[in-house]
C-alpha cells in the first residue's frame, strides 16, 4: 500500500501538500505552554481539504481567523497564513480544534460529494477477507452487499441516491466516522488521509 492509501484511484496529478484547509481553531497567543519561537505569534490549527492534513500554521500579522474559515496553504503566495509550521497529529490538536473537527470535517465531505461518491462507486476488495466499503463505519457485509448490487445495475449519483437506494444511514456521517478514525490513529487502513 502507498503513503496515499487504499483510496489512491486519484485521475489528477500526484500532489503531496494541500492547496486549501479549513481553520479549526485561532490562537492569538500561540500554543499554551510552548517554548517562544522567532515565529512567535497568532497561529492556526487547520484541517487540509484534500487528505485532511492537520497542520499548524502562523498567521499574517492583523488578522483574525475563526473556525471554518478557509485559507490557502498551498505554495504560491498566501493571503492570510505566513508560514506552514508543519503536520501535527490528532492529539496535539486544541480542545477547541478537536471539537471543531467533526463538523469541518462533514463540511469538507458534504463539499466534495463526487469524489465521495466515485469512492463508493468503484471501491473493491483491499483483501480476500475484506472490502474498503467494510472499513466504512456502520457499513457491514450486508450494506456493504447492498451497495455493490446496486451500484452493478448503475452508479450513485450522490449521496442521497445512494441512501435511499442502497438503505444506509448519512453516508456523509459515515464517511466523516471514517476519516475521525484514521486522523486519530484508530485505524491500520487509509481510504482517506495520508499517512503521517
Amino acid at each position: 500500500m502507498s503513503a496515499k492509501g487504499v483510496g489512491e484511484g486519484r485521475m489528477e496529478k500526484e500532489k503531496r501538500y494541500e492547496e486549501y484547509a479549513y481553520v479549526l481553531d485561532y490562537l492569538p497567543h500561540g500554543r499554551p505552554g510552548a517554548r517562544p519561537s522567532y515565529r512567535a505569534g497568532a497561529l492556526v490549527q487547520v484541517v487540509g481539504e484534500e487528505f485532511f492534513t492537520l497542520l499548524e500554521a502562523t498567521v499574517k500579522e492583523g488578522l483574525v481567523l475563526k473556525p471554518y474559515d478557509r485559507v490557502y496553504v498551498g505554495k504560491e503566495s498566501r493571503e492570510q497564513i505566513t508560514y506552514i509550521m508543519g503536520r501535527i497529529s490528532y492529539e496535539e490538536l486544541t480542545s477547541t480544534a478537536k471539537l471543531e473537527l467533526p463538523l469541518t470535517i462533514e463540511k469538507i465531505v458534504l463539499n466534495r460529494e463526487q469524489w465521495f461518491i466515485n469512492f463508493f462507486n468503484s471501491a473493491q476488495a483491499i483483501t480476500p477477507r475484506m472490502h474498503a466499503l467494510e472499513l466504512i463505519p456502520g457499513i457491514g457485509k450486508k450494506y456493504m452487499w447492498q451497495i455493490i448490487n446496486e451500484r452493478e445495475k448503475s452508479l450513485f449519483k450522490n449521496f442521497d441516491d445512494l441512501q435511499q437506494r442502497a438503505n444506509i444511514p448519512s453516508p456523509a456521517k459515515l464517511v466523516t466516522k471514517r476519516i475521525l478514525e484514521e486522523l486519530s490513529g484508530e485505524s491500520k487502513y487509509r481510504l482517506f488521509t495520508r499517512a503521517p
